[in-house]
């Protein structure tokens, strides 16, 4: 497996034995959580023990941190494939290709910082700082030879309801906010940031299986390396001029 290879499964692996895992996790705490609460306001007391609260919300700040990082990682291989590994594209991007590694700098220092703030302005500036470069960063475009713009990052946008980039940014989106909002769930009385917190979550929840399904599509549409060359050409060959019609090779002979 070459050097492209390993860049281009290294996201979906980590999504698959970090990623998913935790959310399937953080939700299960989530609802006992919730379940805790609502025995505790209905009988006064719950079975559940009181740890699942801290649990969840120390699960959750680990889970919003994941997402955004398996979001940049999995913006980074295509850029880093494009303009790295794609030589003949380095000459023209090379300026630009600085300009995307500092706003990777700068989202992963946002994200910091809004871990660490403590008042609600800052913890606004730095979450819409980090959502403003992630998405910054995902519709970036390179120059190709011809001299044409094209997405850095493929966005499926001629299906976009489908586009496993867009599930992400949702999702991604999803998890600032609702790490900026922490504090503010915990001082509201009246319980409406919880609600707001738990609805959108629900709505973060349907982005990851979607995620999960597209994500999975995505990897069977994308050829080895040492297939690329292949398929390329059977595109080219059947697909440019005409609608594409691509023959399936004949059966082999019974032996």
């Amino acid at each position: 497996m070459s050097a492209k290879d390993l860049a281009t499964i290294l996201h979906p692996a980590i999504a698959a034995f970090y990623v998913f895992p935790l959310i399937g996790i953080a939700v299960y705490y989530a609802w006992q959580t919730r379940q805790r609460r609502l025995q505790a306001q209905a009988d006064g007391k719950s079975k559940i023990p009181p740890v699942v609260g801290s649990e969840h919300l120390k699960l959750g700040k680990w889970l919003s941190a994941s997402v955004v990082g398996i979001a940049l990682l999995g913006m980074a291989q295509p850029i880093v494939k494009k303009l790295i590994f794609d030589s003949q594209n380095w000459a023209a991007n090379s300026t630009r290709f600085f300009l995307i590694l500092l706003f990777f700098v700068a989202t992963i220092a946002s994200l910091v910082m809004l871990y660490r703030a403590r008042t609600p302005l800052w913890r606004a500036v730095f979450a819409t700082l980090c959502g403003m470069g992630v998405i910054i960063i995902g519709f970036q475009k390179f120059q190709a030879g011809d001299g044409n713009l094209y997405p850095l990052v493929f966005r499926r946008d001629y299906e976009w309801y489908v586009s496993h980039f867009y599930f992400g940014m949702g999702a991604t989106m999803l998890m600032i906010f609702s790490l900026a909002t922490i504090p503010d769930i915990y001082k509201d009385r009246s319980n409406g940031w919880r609600k707001a917190h738990a609805l959108l979550n629900c709505v973060a929840l349907l982005f990851f299986i979607f995620q999960g399904i597209t994500g999975a599509r995505d990897l069977i549409e994308i050829p080895p390396s040492w297939q690329q060359p292949y398929v390329e050409q059977l595109y080219i060959n059947n697909c440019q001029a005409q609608p594409c019609q691509v023959t399936p090779a004949a059966p082999s002979p019974a032996p």
